[in-house]
């Protein structure tokens, strides 16, 4: 007997052919997902909710805004066309949507791949990015909110969004998975990175939970100092920074915090004038 997952799934696929479901489809739960779980960590920024805020700064009205507005053309005119393009590029790599759908643990087995995978790809593309010429043209576009909150997330060069995608859909693509693991995959990556650049650091966020997940508060700390000095490059797990140091300046921030009663905005403001003296000097 089917049950009520592969009945919905049979829906589809009756309806909808291959390519409308794997691009358009992929795009409306793209834009689902994003503003459904991006959209409250603004309105509790809007309504000025302090506790568990990482940084006390809020976002002007104007520049939630020029966010929101930017977001809608880029998604629009950049993701939309590429989940478009790329379709033949899925299916050449063995991709489906027919029925049966596949068993949970080669559903876990992949989007467990993809993580990793993700992750290791986007730290090295992300540390180049950090490079003084690609950061000034590319890069910097998404650093203009130093104070994030979740939609900032995907506020980035038309170019780092081509990157993005490339990080997150290589493991689908060199594996042709069932869409619907892609779809999930997408779900849980645009989750992961929404909360990664919500601003909130909670009792019951994922890090608090997993030791090696970043969350929040290990990228928010990437925002909120330049450049050349930030760290903390990895999008999902904390392991590629420990292993290659890029960290270091976020874990003395955390042993200085330790014990003290100074705020940790006022520790990084120091160590934001010491990074100064080092490039004056």
């Amino acid at each position: 007997m089917a049950t009520a997952l592969e009945r919905g799934w049979q829906y589809l696929t009756d309806n909808f052919t291959e390519f409308q479901l794997a691009s358009f489809g992929s795009f409306i739960i793209h834009e689902g997902v994003f503003f459904l779980s991006g959209l409250p960590y603004l309105f509790m920024e809007m309504w000025g909710m302090k506790k568990y805020k990482i940084q006390s700064k809020m976002n002007a009205p104007e520049a939630q805004t020029k966010c929101i507005v930017r977001l809608l053309v880029y998604h629009t005119c950049v993701n939309l066309p590429l989940m478009v393009l790329s379709y033949p590029v899925f299916t050449w790599m063995g991709m489906s949507c027919k029925l049966p759908l596949p068993s949970w643990k080669v559903v876990a087995f992949q989007i467990a791949s993809f993580l990793i995978l993700e992750d290791f790809i986007f730290y090295w593309g992300h540390r180049i990015l950090h490079t003084k010429w690609l950061y000034k043209h590319i890069h910097s576009v998404h650093h203009e909110y130093a104070t994030p909150f979740g939609l900032t997330s995907e506020y980035a060069h038309p170019a780092e969004i081509l990157f993005l995608g490339f990080a997150t859909f290589f493991g689908p693509i060199i594996t042709g998975p069932h869409l619907f693991t892609t779809w999930l995959w997408m779900i849980i990556r645009v989750l992961e990175t929404v909360e990664a650049h919500c601003g909130y650091d909670f009792p019951w966020s994922l890090s608090k939970i997993f030791p090696l997940y970043g969350g929040a508060d290990f990228h928010d700390y990437h925002h909120r100092l330049l450049y050349t000095k930030s760290g903390n490059y990895a999008s999902t797990f904390t392991y590629m920074d420990w292993i290659f140091g890029t960290d270091k300046g976020y874990r003395k921030l955390k042993s200085l915090k330790q014990g003290t009663e100074v705020s940790e905005e006022f520790l990084v403001r120091n160590m934001l004038d010491e990074t100064q003296e080092d490039k004056t000097s």
